[in-house]
């Protein structure tokens, strides 16, 4: 496939369209119109705002909108060709258009796909002998038992989603199999971890699409040379191996090619957690399970390619975001899980909206002058969110946004706990709305601050699926109507490049190649300052 079809088009800011004149038109006609307001005039208003599938409900009543901002939001989506983008990401059109890549983790989960070209090769017969290889190789590790630890050397990405999914699917994992995820540079990170296991029974994982990766490849050398000396061998082959597109590296690394899993140029770091990338916490939980997962992610991936805009959950969740974001002014969003196992949900859509969506110019290289783009990820699970920030979005000067997320049945239940945990997260749905008058100041709360209740059934593969997915592609709707590629990251590159600088600086070994970095005074002393720690 080839360059995206909308790339040859000259394309108007988004403010220039008439759709969004007409949404800022229509915001001015109901900018003194408050969300309980909304409910009072519509006692039933539930129902018009709310959408299921399967197992997961968005209901999204408690926003400042009516049935008009919802049909001039999908007005403004098709303005911006979105099916058209949508339709050509699945069908491996080169929609990252600044790498000139397709973007296919779609392909990864699509059970039924028989075939699929990319740069004139097709694709799944690459992917189904990826996942047989994955299958066979897990179902050895957990029937084998010769490994008690799994340890995942990965960051970003290769960290991030795969830590989530561990952690949020942990009561479907072996209790023989404990994973651990390295990703900080900070040896403490490593060597802290290398202390909880036995490494004669640990099992490690590199995962880096690169096999370059500083941090990554860093830890991975640290952790060959402790097991050396644990084991007093060396067995990099008995030990490690490697998910990553660089086949060539891992075997210099000494690893086995029958222990390197694939990864490829179409699959970006924060989306590869469908791939082998997810190895480690597809060895805790099996392969059913895994394919489970998969399977929850393309029905949402059905959903988004064949609903309707208006019947559309990703669709309607990402135009929600636009409207509060760029209409209503609020500037950030908060995560919040109200389940204990969704620990790090908030972290990982950290990585994925921010990073998809932080940009500054257009996929042209347009500066974006008049409008806002992606919006600061926060949170936390409740109900230790509430003890921490929630001060600030009940009654600070900032509107957060927040999306509240449970599941009606509990996997670990006792007596009373679970009643209360989601007592509390409608209650916060419901004080954010309505809010509380008083006769002391301090304790009057404005009311009319918009949220999300996302509800799955319970939080078992199938529904995790779902859920994540649901965000991906609600990321991916923000970016078309930003006019921004959501599948590139050259922010993170630049202080790469200055640490290599500095690091030659401080006489690194492995920087020799690398140029002096331009020595500003306060970079200067600094470098000064842990030279003289030496």
């Amino acid at each position: 496939m080839g360059n995206a079809q909308c790339n040859s088009k000259k394309v108007l800011s988004v403010t220039e369209l008439d759709a969004w004149k007409d949404l800022l038109k229509h915001h001015q006609s109901i900018s003194n119109t408050s969300i309980p307001e909304l409910f009072y005039n519509d006692p039933g208003r539930f129902e018009t705002f709310h959408k299921s599938l399967e197992g997961l409900t968005l209901d999204y009543s408690k926003q400042r909108i009516t049935t008009q901002t919802i049909e001039k939001l999908c007005t403004l989506a098709r303005a911006c060709d979105l099916e058209n983008w949508r339709d050509q990401m699945f069908e491996g059109v080169h929609v990252n258009t600044t790498e000139n890549r397709a973007v296919l983790h779609t392909a990864l989960r699509n059970k039924d796909l028989k075939s699929l070209e990319v740069e004139d090769k097709d694709i799944v017969p690459e992917i189904k002998a990826a996942y047989k290889k994955m299958e066979n190789f897990t179902t050895k590790i957990r029937a084998e038992g010769k490994f008690s630890r799994v340890v995942n050397i990965g960051i970003g990405g290769s960290d991030l989603g795969p830590h989530m999914v561990a952690e949020a699917l942990k009561p479907f994992s072996d209790p023989n199999i404990k994973v651990h995820y390295v990703s900080n540079v900070d040896s403490s990170h490593l060597l802290e971890t290398f202390k909880t296991i036995n490494p004669a029974k640990t099992l490690f994982i590199i995962t880096s699409k690169t096999f370059t990766t500083q941090e990554t490849m860093c830890n991975a050398h640290t952790a060959r040379k402790l097991m050396q000396k644990a084991l007093g061998k060396d067995d990099v082959g008995e030990h490690f191996v490697a998910a990553t597109q660089n086949i060539e590296e891992a075997e210099k690394f000494g690893i086995t090619e029958e222990h390197i899993f694939p990864i490829w140029d179409w699959v970006g770091g924060r989306y590869s957690l469908w791939s082998a990338i997810g190895l480690s916490f597809c060895i805790a939980i099996g392969f059913d399970n895994f394919q489970k997962l998969l399977d929850g992610a393309y029905t949402m991936d059905k959903h988004f390619r064949n609903a309707p805009l208006e019947e559309n959950i990703p669709v309607l969740l990402a135009l929600i975001g636009i409207w509060n974001r760029n209409f209503e002014g609020s500037e950030s969003l908060g995560i919040i899980p109200y389940d204990q196992y969704l620990y790090f949900l908030p972290s990982h859509m950290q990585q994925l909206d921010m990073e998809s969506n932080g940009k500054s110019v257009t996929r042209y290289g347009t500066p974006i002058t008049d409008y806002k783009t992606g919006p600061i990820v926060l949170g936390q699970t409740g109900t230790d969110a509430q003890h921490a920030f929630f001060q600030s979005v009940h009654q600070g000067t900032e509107i957060i946004p927040c999306d509240f997320i449970f599941s009606l049945k509990s996997q670990k239940p006792a007596a009373g706990h679970h009643y209360k945990l989601l007592a509390n997260a409608i209650a916060q749905s419901k004080a954010l709305m309505e809010g509380q008058s008083h006769d002391n100041p301090h304790k009057v709360f404005s009311g009319s601050r918009p949220s999300n209740t996302i509800v799955i059934e319970e939080l078992d593969p199938y529904n995790l699926g779902l859920l994540m997915v649901m965000y991906e592609h609600k990321i991916f709707v923000q970016g078309i109507i930003w006019n921004i590629n959501s599948f590139d990251q050259h922010g993170v590159e630049l202080g790469k490049v200055i640490a290599n600088q500095i690091l030659h600086d401080l006489g690194d070994n492995d920087c020799k190649n690398a140029e002096p970095s331009k020595m500003d005074s306060s970079t200067a002393a600094l470098i000064e300052m842990i030279k003289k720690t030496r």
